[in-house]
């Protein structure tokens, strides 16, 4: 199938990966503290700013003097490790949520590389959709419009007619400058700027199956 073309009509659910449907927070922070401590750096201070910027960036900020390839493949080597050792849970509702979306109506989008989050979903059972957008396929991450509109782009959708779910500021943010819908998840609080705001993932599910099955399109919530 032609990948760009793989959704062609209706709407579209583009979704972030980690906090939105997996858990993987606590792997996260362990991975970037075990990475700071090898540099000599603050983890608490590392996993602020990578939490908001792509690997490269987070180098950049935190460790303008090093090398980014070599901090990037020690980075690697801890994630790739950790995709085979650590802990990931699937949100509730993640997986009946994803097998009742048609296929070719939904996408991931992430900040992450696409064979770590292929092999979470493998250890979680979650599917993998025909689009990913991953670090890899852009040059600018979130909270650039880029990915989302990628996505778009690849599901043959235009971005009014997608629906954004994202937990995190810079993936909230790259949506709305997407110009798609945005729905916050699994935030105690909504994030500055969504739509619509749900506790969890499992509370937004019904609704998000609603927005998707819609045949034609209609204005913000």
């Amino acid at each position: 199938m032609d990948e760009s073309r793989a959704g062609g009509a209706g709407r579209c659910v583009l979704f972030d990966v980690d906090g939105t449907l997996i858990d993987a927070l606590a792997n996260q922070r362990l991975v970037w503290r075990t990475w700071a401590e090898r540099y000599g750096l603050d983890p608490d201070e590392v996993y602020r700013v990578a939490l908001r910027t792509r690997p490269l960036e987070t180098f950049a900020q935190v460790a303008p003097g090093r090398d980014p390839r070599a901090c990037l493949a020690a980075l690697h080597e801890l994630e790739d490790e950790d995709v085979r050792t650590g802990v990931y849970t699937a949100f509730d509702g993640a997986s009946e949520l994803l097998d009742a979306l048609r296929p070719g109506s939904w996408a991931l989008v992430t900040s992450n590389y696409e064979h770590r989050v292929r092999g979470r979903f493998a250890r979680t059972g979650l599917p993998v959709p025909e689009v990913v957008v991953d670090a890899a396929a852009v040059e600018e991450g979130k909270p650039s419009p880029v990915p989302y509109l990628l996505a778009a782009e690849r599901l043959g959708v235009q971005p009014k007619d997608c629906l954004v779910v994202e937990d995190a500021p810079s993936g909230v943010r790259s949506g709305l400058r997407a110009g798609m819908t945005v729905w916050g998840v699994n935030t105690p609080a909504p994030v500055d700027g969504v739509h619509r705001h749900f506790g969890t993932l499992r509370e937004a599910a019904a609704d998000i199956l609603a927005f998707a099955s819609a045949a034609e399109s209609a204005g913000v919530d």
